[in-house]
C-alpha cells in the first residue's frame, strides 16, 4: 500500500519536472524578496541570486534524473548506422601535390588553308 502511495510522489516526465521547478523558482523568489527587504545593499542582493542558483541547480538535476534511460540491449556488437539526410556521400581519396600531373596546353596544330 506505501509503495502505491510513493509511486504519486515521483516524477515520471519532464513536464511534471518543469512544474515543480517553477513551484521551486516561485519559493525561491519570495525567499529571495524576503532577504532583499531584510538585508538591504549588495548582502541582499547577493542572498537573492543565491536562491536563484538553487533553482538553476535543482531544476538541472531534475531533468536530468528524468531523462529517458538507453536502451540496455543492443542488437549487435556493432554500431547503428548514421542516418543520412537523403544521398549518400562518396569518399573520394584525396589528392596529393605529387599525385597531381601538371596540365599542359593542349598542342597548337597548323591550321589548313
Amino acid at each position: 500500500m506505501l509503495s502505491k502511495i510513493a509511486r504519486l510522489f515521483t516524477i515520471k516526465t519532464r513536464f511534471e519536472a518543469a512544474l515543480i521547478t517553477y513551484a521551486i523558482a516561485l519559493g525561491a523568489v519570495m525567499r529571495g524578496q524576503a532577504y532583499a527587504h531584510q538585508f538591504p545593499g549588495l548582502l541582499g542582493n547577493l542572498l537573492f541570486l543565491a536562491c536563484l542558483g538553487v533553482v538553476f541547480l535543482a531544476g538541472a538535476k531534475l531533468f536530468d534524473a528524468v531523462r529517458p534511460a538507453p536502451p540496455a540491449i543492443s542488437r549487435g556488437p556493432w554500431r547503428t548506422p548514421a542516418r543520412h539526410r537523403g544521398h549518400r556521400r562518396r569518399h573520394h581519396r584525396r589528392r596529393r601535390a605529387s599525385d597531381r600531373t601538371p596540365r599542359l596546353a593542349p598542342p597548337i596544330r597548323a591550321r589548313r588553308p
